[in-house]
Formats: C-alpha cells, structure tokens, sequence
C-alpha cells in the first residue's frame, strides 16, 4: 500500500471513529435554566441516552421558584411551599418524593376553622354561624360554577370568567359592602391563582385538575433542607455530585444568563451576558413565561407570530408571602387556628394569614399572602413601610392585645426579579388545548417547557415536573425518530 493510500486510510478510520463516536453520544442538547422543568427535561433526556447536555442557569442556584431563604433562624420558602393535591385516586408525583425518599418535613395544612377566624377591621372575629352561612353560600356557588362548566365546548368558546359564573348565580361577593363575602372569595380564588376571578377561567379551574385527580389535602414543606431539596434528588440521577451530595458535574454552568438564542435547520447557538457561545443540536427553554414575555432572551431569527401571540395569551401571575418575626406571639394557636383572614374593604390588602407555630416551633413567625396588585405594589416600597403596614392591620385585628413591633421581615420579590417576572401562570379565560399546544410547541430545534406549558397543572411543582417530562419527550421523538412534526388540532376541532 502506497504512503498516499495508507494515509487516506488511516484519515478514513478516524472520520469513521468520530462519526461512530459523535452517533453513540447522541444530539448535543442545551437546556436553559435549572428549576424544577429544566432539571426534570434534562433527566427524561438522560435516561434516553441524550447525556451531552450542557444546563445554563441564570441565578448561583438550582431550583428556580423552589427556593429556601434563612429567616429568624429557620429555614422558610419564598416561592413554591405546599405539596397540593394528596391522598386522593392518583398520585401526584412530587408526594412520594417528598414523604418518601427524601423525608422532608411537611404538615397537613388545616383549613377546618377558617369560619372561626375571620377578623374585622374593627377588631374582633365575625360570628362563626355568619361566616360558616356565607362560606356555604360560596361553596354552593361553586358547585353550580362546576355543573356549568361541564357543560361548555372544549373549545374554549364559551368559557367565561369566574365572577360572570358567580353573577349568574346572583352572587356579588365583590365590594366594600359585603367584606366577609369578599375575603372568602379573595381566599378561594386569589389566594390559589394569585388573579381575581374577573380574569380567571371558569372552564380550565372549576374543577381543578390537580384536586380532582390528587385529592384535596395540601402539605406545608418545612424542612432546613428546602423544597428545592426534590430538584436536587433529581438532578442528582443523572448530573455528577460530591459526597455531600452537591451537584459538581460541568455541564451544570450557574450564573450564566442567556441573552441570545439563534436557530437555523442544521443547529443552535446560545449567547450569554459574559459573553460566551454554546453550540448544540437543540435547545430547551424552561423559563417562566414572564421572562418570555420580556426582552431578557432575543431570538433570532424572531419567534413566528403564532408563538409570540400563544406567550401573551397566558398570564405570570405574582403571589408574595411575606414572613414576619415578633419578640413574642399575640395571635391564637391550636388546633382550628393555623389560618386567619383580614376582612378588609380592600381587597387583598394583608387578608390572608398563616400561624407557623407547628413547623416552626417558638419562631414567632406568621406568614401573611398578598398577589397581583397588592403584591406589585409592595415590591416597590421599602420593607420598612411594608412592616408598619402590616403591624397596623394586626393591631386592628387584635385590638385588645398588646401588638409589638415586628423584629423582622423577608418580602421577596419575584415580579422585579428580570429571571422570573412573577411566580407562576394563571391560564386566562378562553384559552385551551389549542393555545396550550402553541405554547408548547417548539419553534425549529427551539424546545419550550415549564409550569405553564402543562396542560392540566400549571402554577404547580408538579405540573413543572411532568411538562419537564413532556416536552423531553417531544425532543426525543425527534432526536431519535426523525418524528419532528408536532401537530398541533384546531381549535375547534
């Protein structure tokens, strides 16, 4: 054999090694960020044999909106906190994880004597058969909202919103003139959706999907460790970690914000704020929709109009629970007492309260819930100011107590924070499987996933968990398949 042939041999050899070597490892895949959608997709990914991933996460953290923060000496959550949905006929996937393999610390929360617990302004609680005849009222409401909803087209044409449904009951819970009937509607549609009910859909809530298939229980996570302990577990099935079970493999990469993402036929790249390039065969983005919706991330070339119009049909709602430490307790406790409710003429405005004496033992902590507006508003003002506030309304509440001020407090702002803009999605009226579907889809080698892009469970940890999963799965079937297509049905058909 000649120099010449023995060369083009050996060259031949090493192209057919390297082309051997680049199939068994599979598309090279960028997942942008490290919340509990990414961390899930990048799993589902893994056990498909798609391991050359590279995870950019804009914060020093993994877990996104699952995050832990150290208050008074505990360790509280300032985003997601509750496993919602327990011992009903499915399982929801993040309880086993919780109760099971990690053993985190949780509590049933208990809404049992909510009636009992309804202050006035003026201080001093509502007569409990009042309360209990107009909470009755609005659970028969909602009965009614829930028969009427089953009777609407999966279209979504004839969806309406919570409150029209609650005005063709002749229910009028909003206004100053009936404030019991306004913080108990605030208390079952705000409080769970952080939107008031004039913009939320009566046909994708009522039921709720995640109480209907999980069951009606809802588990307070208390644990030194943190919620974001479940994102870690599973991060840590597929990406290297030490002893102390800290995730340490290279293709995690914290503090890397992405700013750009370009897209052709044949790959991507992805540009961060330091400056450096990523190449890869797909991308998946699992931030919140709010950031989709601001100018963080440029693609080029521009998303479809389809997309960009599927982004803004979806709402980031903002829900703000705001802790606060006193030298000393003044409110009840005890079984039937966990949570309290402020009957203010405005709406929202401090209403809904939380004791944490059971998770936290002597913290001396309460946990009051603010969203949408009122949440927006505070996030602009000082913690000082936000602190009087809030030592005024509970001085009103417990007018025959010795009220101190507040030692301390933690307002956490998710609707400043440019990697979040808001805290989860609050499907609005009208939009289903279709719009859904659009939001989902992916845009070329561009993949999408994350609360909002789950179907039935969006705003929830797991419904974060399962869109990891789903979208993952898209990619792959197009990864390994060549089935790229993803059909997306009319919406009315």
């Amino acid at each position: 054999m000649t120099p010449t042939a023995t060369t083009a041999l050996v060259l031949a050899l090493t192209l057919a090694h390297h082309a051997s070597l680049a199939a068994a490892a599979g598309p090279r895949v960028i997942i942008v960020g490290a919340g509990m959608s990414g961390i899930s997709a990048g799993k589902r990914l893994s056990e498909a044999g798609i391991t050359d991933l590279v995870i950019l996460e804009a914060t020093d953290h993994l877990g996104g909106r699952m995050r832990k923060h150290n208050f008074g000496g505990v360790s509280v959550e300032i985003g997601a906190n509750w496993v919602e949905g327990v011992n009903g006929g499915k399982m929801n996937p993040i309880w086993p994880l919780v109760n099971s393999t990690l053993k985190l610390r949780n509590f049933r929360s208990d809404f049992d004597g909510l009636a009992e617990n309804v202050y006035k302004e003026t201080g001093g609680v509502y007569d409990r058969a009042y309360v209990q005849k107009r909470l009755d009222r609005a659970n028969e409401v909602e009965e009614g909202g829930a028969k009427l909803s089953a009777k609407l087209r999966p279209s979504g044409q004839d969806d309406m919103s919570i409150l029209a449904m609650q005005r063709l009951n002749n229910h009028l819970p909003n206004g100053p003139a009936s404030p019991v009937d306004m913080i108990l509607d605030y208390f079952k549609h705000d409080y769970e959706f952080a939107e008031p009910p004039r913009v939320t859909s009566l046909q994708n809530v009522v039921p709720l999907a995640t109480f209907r298939d999980f069951g009606d229980d809802v588990y307070f996570v208390a644990d030194k460790r943190g919620y974001e302990a479940v994102v870690h577990h599973l991060a840590g099935q597929y990406l290297e970690a030490d002893k102390a079970r800290n995730i340490v493999d290279p293709r995690l990469q914290l503090n890397k914000v992405v700013r750009e993402i370009s897209y052709s036929g044949s790959g991507v790249t992805v540009r961060t704020e330091d400056d450096k390039v990523y190449k890869a065969d797909y991308v998946m983005v699992s931030t919140s929709v709010g950031v989709l919706q601001s100018d963080l991330i440029q693609f080029k070339p521009r998303l479809p109009a389809w997309k960009v119009l599927s982004i803004y049909q979806f709402d980031m709602a903002v829900y703000t629970k705001i802790f606060v430490k006193f030298p000393r307790k003044f409110w009840p406790e005890g079984k039937g007492r966990e949570f309290f409710l402020y009957a203010s003429s405005r709406r929202g405005y401090y209403g809904v309260w939380q004791e944490l004496e059971a998770p936290y033992p002597d913290a001396n902590v309460l946990l009051v819930t603010v969203t949408d507006e009122e949440s927006r508003r505070i996030e602009q003002q000082s913690d000082n100011q936000t602190k009087a506030e809030i030592v005024e309304v509970l001085r009103s509440m417990f007018s025959g107590e010795d009220v101190p001020d507040a030692t301390d407090i933690l307002v956490p702002r998710w609707w400043s924070d440019r990697f979040y803009r808001g805290t989860f999605s609050n499907w609005p009226i009208g939009v289903n499987r279709y719009e859904y579907d659009q939001l989902r889809a992916p845009v070329g080698r561009v993949y999408f996933t994350g609360e909002h892009t789950s179907e039935h469970y969006n705003g929830y940890v797991h419904g974060a968990y399962l869109s990891g999963i789903d979208s993952a799965d898209i990619l792959i079937k197009c990864a390994h398949k060549r089935m790229c297509k993803y059909h997306i049905p009319g919406k009315f058909d």
